[in-house]
């Protein structure tokens, strides 16, 4: 999949908060998304802040190396492609306790 196409970066960007939301997505995966939020809002970075247009280059830098290590997992919320396991919500309750059912034929 093209990687540059600034469409496709938008969409990865966008995904990150669906990535973050789901708990089966491994804990190393979001401190690397918290990490680099983290290192957008430190007061030092590499390039400093006088040289305020470029400045915003390591930035940018990180945020790529970034959505570049986490593209296939990203691509599966924007694609369409993360099924939803309603076992992992439920793991461990009981949802329905006693109920009696009966299901019918209707022909």
């Amino acid at each position: 999949m093209n990687f540059f196409s600034w469409r496709i970066i938008g969409k990865r960007i966008n995904a990150i908060r669906f990535m973050m939301a789901d708990k089966t997505v491994p804990k190393r995966k979001k401190l690397l998304v918290v990490a680099g939020i983290v290192y957008l809002f430190l007061p030092f970075d590499i390039i400093p802040a006088v040289l305020f247009p470029i400045a915003w280059v390591d930035d940018l830098i990180v945020w790529i190396w970034i959505i570049w290590h986490l593209r296939d997992t990203l691509d599966t919320y924007w694609m369409g492609e993360k099924t939803v396991d309603p076992a992992v919500r439920y793991k461990g309750k009981r949802i329905i306790d006693g109920a009696d059912f009966k299901v019918e034929d209707e022909r």
